[in-house]
């Protein structure tokens, strides 16, 4: 079987769709065909349960993976969706940051993990909204890593320190990790703002930047309180439609050809 190909959703400005991305694309390419796997790397484990894992239940999590190496097998949930499953996350993440210090090649401790999930087709992981431990780990694992952003200024500077961050990763831990793109969500055209930002992106980095931009919407908003993802919570949405294309795009740019919808 083929390597699962690993992407990352990184941005450690919070609020910018991160999440809802994750767990969308995931589903939007599971729905194709692909056996998927998301990894909460966020402590707040909105990942988690916006598939509709409740983490009352909740045994081994990734803080598991990267402060014990449990086998996969161990951790690893099936969602009620086809072709999806996650390895969860709790508040207790949140003190891996401080613990990894005391282990040997810390920021590997993702990639060792990965190495042991076979059974996929694409890997996602969710890092939290800052530059951290978590998010070399998630980056040192990776593929290529999606970036995630709204049309406002102060995401424009987040994201080059973002890409700093990135080229420090490639040239200490994982020299074959590529920017596989720039995501605008939440993105209303009718905004002067929006449109001058979107500027600015196209300026330096046009091309990474993804055609497909997700939109503002309602129903996108309220999905995660039930648990689903919009390509269940509202099929025929705009909002479904708009993360169907970009999972397409994506699967374009690593070169995985999905079965229709």
């Amino acid at each position: 079987m083929a390597k699962p190909y690993v992407i990352a959703l990184a941005n450690q400005k919070g609020g910018v769709g991160k999440t809802t991305s994750c767990v969308n694309i995931a589903s939007c390419a599971a729905a194709m065909g692909l056996r998927v796997l998301l990894i909460d790397s966020d402590p707040q484990g909105n990942t988690t349960s916006g598939v509709g894992v409740s983490k009352k239940n909740i045994t081994k999590t990734t803080y598991d993976v990267l402060l014990d190496g449990i086998d996969p097998k161990d951790c690893i949930v099936k969602t009620e969706f086809n072709n999806l499953w996650v390895v969860p996350s709790t508040i207790n993440l949140a003190g891996a940051e401080f613990e990894l210090f005391d282990i040997d090649h810390r920021e590997r401790q993702m990639k060792n993990f990965i190495a042991k999930c076979e059974d996929f087709d694409l890997i996602m992981i969710d890092c939290p909204p800052s530059l951290s431990m978590l998010t070399i780990n998630a980056l040192t694992a990776a593929d290529g890593v999606i970036i995630p952003m709204q049309c406002e200024y102060y995401a424009l500077e987040g994201l080059t320190q973002l890409m700093m961050t990135i080229r420090k990763v490639k040239e200490l831990y994982n020299p074959a990790l590529t920017v596989l793109g720039i995501l605008v969500t939440m993105y209303n055209g009718r905004l002067n703002l929006s449109m001058a930002v979107l500027n600015e992106i196209k300026k330096y980095y046009k091309d990474k930047l993804f055609t497909t931009m997700i939109p503002r919407s309602v129903k996108l908003s309220e999905a995660p309180g039930f648990g689903e993802p919009i390509n269940y919570h509202d099929k025929y949405s705009k909002a479904s439609d708009s993360y169907v294309q970009l999972t397409k795009e994506i699967l374009g740019r690593i070169g995985i050809v999905p079965m229709p919808l």
